[in-house]
């Protein structure tokens, strides 16, 4: 007999009359990116087949809007009462369903969120919003929602979920958390109506949640299952605890037919890192949350959260803290996460560094880029597999950084015969400085797991210690240069720079232990910002300088909720508008707008950018046939962009 490392997450599940073939499920990620019409465009089913194809037993979609009119948050969202709406969705549906795994569609409603033009395309739509009460919302004036309304609402919630098992979905998820329309329904916070639907009375705050569970079954029969995620906690001063997540569980109970247990809401600003949790907080950080919930109902519970460990989820399983683990970002980094568990490959798979480059993304573009996985968000293209190459080539990667290691796989996979030169000792490249921070340790084990399935590869020789000048890359006779060398730290040209006092940033990294207790870095972009919090978690008193007017976020905007709290959190003062004029034994003599001003300093770390090694990338473009420079030889790059271009351009390599 097979043995299975973990037994209890591969379990099968009956909810309702619907089985499921493990207790791993894919919580609902956004797919935005729709057609000029407002219609899922056809790479939907690829997004959502993918994960199925990876072994979930349940695919959650999409915000799908119950209510176009009144429900919609912006104009990305997918409306369920679009018309013809349904073929899309079938499609979606049929993707996932195809490789086993049970298709389930979120239900969605924004309340007093809705028509606040959330848009980042330029649309404008904004309209009237309703909610349980008459309130305030980013200035507007939200109208209480009227018993027609309420019914209304109630409604459209039945007929999505009508209009998904005709699609063939087999569960829907009823979105209940995370500050939306239900969820403001259920907070005593938000809801102080003085009638049957609201007030102090958790039965009347539930009244609308459970008459549109009892309305799904009632329409789509009671086997068919309904899923509810609900906030065990709010999550911030004001808002409500543990005591009522439990209270709404228990009403719950003999409704639903799984509680998917969240936290937070994403519309307090320090508590978005919490609802989607960020790299600073530990692994599993809500599933207590779904622990405690689960001492009180008999009806199955899911826990989510900073999942990415099998041991942990296994244990969850096991304790019986949980009847089901789920994730959403874990799925973009590896849609495979749960084969490969079974297959007994579980250091092969890809852990979610929590850098919310996804979610950013997913806002900005349409689609879930992941940093680490560069066909998330591409499926259509990627069409699953990896090609054979038609013409077999000789491959220089100059670089053992992110982008070369993904460069030396993708094309060995592709059957190349690859070299990959590295000057350093070992792979991974700059990141390397970051390996032992505290709150990016899957970053740690993505560069030792990358750096690893290199050097195990048949297909590809590594050479360390190795500088590749033209002269060098003539004796090699490539027929193909990727080159991925990198950059170096910009010092800046500040009198003192080069005091004893002074480090560039990725020798900071790894010397806390060894530099000053008061610290100033100059500069707040995110090598900056996130030093710091490395260094203040070390112990150290730490002041970041920028002379722009606010922090550099890198374009991972979402990143920087998380990092805003945990700046507070660690003290860490950043000053903006000041500009570092002159360094000395003693601290850093800076310029802003009312004067000079000193900041007192043991040690003086600077972390300004990086310039490409263009030079040495350019002595290279004719050593061979074909050049492929990538990453941040040809300008500043993050991981997402160093990943993905080289992927594609080892993608590309031996068409003809």
């Amino acid at each position: 007999m097979s043995k299975c490392r973990y037994p209890h997450l591969f379990e099968p599940i009956r909810l309702g009359n619907q089985f499921f073939r493990n207790r791993i499920f894919a919580s609902p990620t956004g797919y935005q990116n729709l057609n000029g019409d407002g219609y899922l465009n056809d790479g939907a089913p690829a997004y959502y087949g993918r994960k199925a194809m990876g072994g979930a037993a349940s695919v959650a979609t999409f915000e799908g809007i119950v209510d176009g009119e009144y429900g919609r948050g912006g104009a990305t969202h997918i409306c369920l009462d679009t018309p013809n709406i349904h073929n899309g969705l079938s499609r979606v549906a049929y993707g996932i369903r195809t490789y086993g795994a049970v298709a389930t569609l979120e239900l969605q409603h924004t309340g007093m969120f809705a028509n606040r033009d959330l848009s980042f395309f330029g649309a404008s739509d904004k309209g009237a919003a309703y909610g349980p009460v008459e309130c305030e919302v980013d200035g507007r004036m939200i109208r209480p929602m009227s018993e027609e309304m309420i019914e209304r609402t109630i409604q459209k919630f039945i007929d999505g979920a009508a209009l998904a098992k005709k699609c063939g979905f087999g569960m829907v998820l009823v979105h209940a958390g995370h500050g939306w329309g239900l969820h403001q329904f259920l907070s005593p916070i938000t809801n102080t109506r003085t009638d049957k639907w609201g007030g102090p009375s958790v039965e009347n705050r539930t009244r609308v949640l459970l008459a549109i569970i009892d309305g799904i079954h009632r329409v789509n029969g009671r086997g068919f299952p309904v899923e509810v995620r609900i906030s065990g906690s709010e999550c911030y001063e004001g808002g409500f605890g543990i005591e009522t997540g439990i209270e709404v569980a228990k009403m719950l109970d003999g409704h639903a037919d799984l509680i998917h247990v969240s936290a937070g809401n994403h519309e307090v600003p320090e508590v978005f890192a919490v609802t989607h949790p960020s790299m600073y907080l530990e692994d599993g950080c809500n599933v207590h949350f779904a622990a405690e919930i689960k001492k009180h109902v008999k009806t199955p519970v899911a826990a989510i959260g900073a999942l990415s460990d099998p041991e942990l989820m296994e244990e969850i399983i096991a304790s019986g803290q949980a009847d089901v683990v789920e994730m959403g970002r874990q799925f973009m980094a590896d849609p495979d996460f749960p084969n490969k568990l079974r297959a007994g490959k579980e250091q092969d798979v890809r852990r979610c560094m929590r850098c919310l480059s996804c979610f950013s993304s997913e806002l900005t573009n349409g689609e879930p880029y992941c940093a680490i996985n560069p066909e998330s968000g591409r499926e259509l293209d990627c069409r699953y597999a990896l090609p054979e190459a038609k013409v077999k080539k000789k491959v220089l990667v100059v670089g053992g950084g992110v982008g070369g290691m993904e460069a030396a796989l993708v094309s060995a996979d592709r059957g190349h015969q690859v070299i990959l030169c590295e000057k350093n000792s070992r792979l991974g490249g700059v990141l390397r400085c970051e390996e032992h921070v505290s709150f990016k340790k899957n970053l740690d084990y993505y560069l030792n797991q990358q750096a690893r399935l290199v050097q195990e590869h048949p297909g590809i020789e590594v050479r360390l210690g190795t500088e590749v000048t033209p002269e060098y890359a003539d004796t090699v006779q490539a027929d193909v240069i990727i080159a991925a060398l990198g950059a170096r730290p910009v010092k800046p040209p500040i009198p003192g720079i080069d005091g004893e006092n002074v480090l560039p940033a990725e020798i900071a990294y790894n010397k806390v232990d060894e530099i000053g207790k008061r610290v100033v870095i100059l500069g707040a972009g995110l090598v900056g910002i996130e030093l710091g919090i490395h260094l203040a978690r070390g112990g150290k008193q730490v002041t970041v300088v920028e002379m722009a007017d606010r922090i550099n976020d890198g374009g991972n905007f979402l990143h920087m909720a998380g990092t805003e709290v945990e700046l507070k959190k660690q003290k860490i003062q950043v000053r903006l508008n000041t500009r570092a004029k002159e360094i000395t034994a003693k601290g850093v003599v800076c310029e802003t707008a009312q004067g000079p001003v000193e900041y007192a300093a043991d040690t003086v770390v600077y972390a300004v950018g990086m310039r490409a090694l263009e030079d040495e990338m350019r002595a290279l473009n004719y050593c061979a046939p074909e050049f492929y420079p990538i990453g941040d030889c040809t300008g500043p790059r993050n991981i997402t962009a160093a990943v993905t271009e080289g992927y594609m351009t080892a993608r590309n390599i031996g068409r003809f």
